[in-house]
């Protein structure tokens, strides 16, 4: 059976449908409409921590405490994300925009922990001072998906800050 796939069928080799041309577009669109808290997602490398700005984390389960971090697989961050890994999840506040500028890439990464008040966390990562809240986690499964992998991080401590300011990003800038 020898079947063509056309934008309108499903792609024979792995059961999908194909998308249309103009989809990719429409959804970024559509995704920077979307409210999102920003964080900083924290892995222990060989010459110390890596550190990006991320705003695709959501909590997962409460029994046992658990987070979904989606990471793109070109980033930095990526290639130290294994099973049984420990993570820092720092949820940025209001006035901590200089510390998600510098961690979205607006500053080389060995100079990134040099902005904002940095001390070392319960699982020997760093963790933003004050932020609004900060997680110690544990890597438990990753899920390759596109261009993501899809994290699921067991939460092994968490620590709130006594005020609720978050930072908030949409549509390429912050709210």
């Amino acid at each position: 059976m020898n079947l063509t796939a056309t934008r309108s069928s499903f792609c024979v080799a792995d059961g999908y449908p194909l998308i249309p041309e103009e989809l990719p577009a429409q959804f970024r669109a559509a995704m920077r409409r979307l409210a999102a808290s920003v964080s900083i997602v924290v892995a222990k490398g060989d010459e110390g921590p890596v550190g990006i700005a991320a705003t695709s984390i959501t909590s997962l389960t409460a029994d046992p405490p658990a987070v979904l971090v989606c990471i793109n697989r070109t980033t930095s961050l990526h290639a130290l994300l294994v099973p049984t890994a420990p993570l820092s999840i720092n949820l940025l506040a209001r006035n901590q925009k200089n510390v998600s500028a510098a961690f979205g890439g607006g500053t080389p990464r060995e100079e990134r922990f040099s902005v904002g008040s940095w001390i070392e966390g319960s699982g020997g990562l760093p963790q933003l001072e004050d932020a609004q809240a900060n997680l110690d986690c544990v890597i438990d499964a990753m899920l390759a998906y596109g261009t993501h992998s899809i994290v699921i991080a067991r939460v092994l401590s968490a620590k709130v800050s006594d005020g609720v300011d978050p930072l908030i990003y949409q549509d390429g800038g912050y709210l």
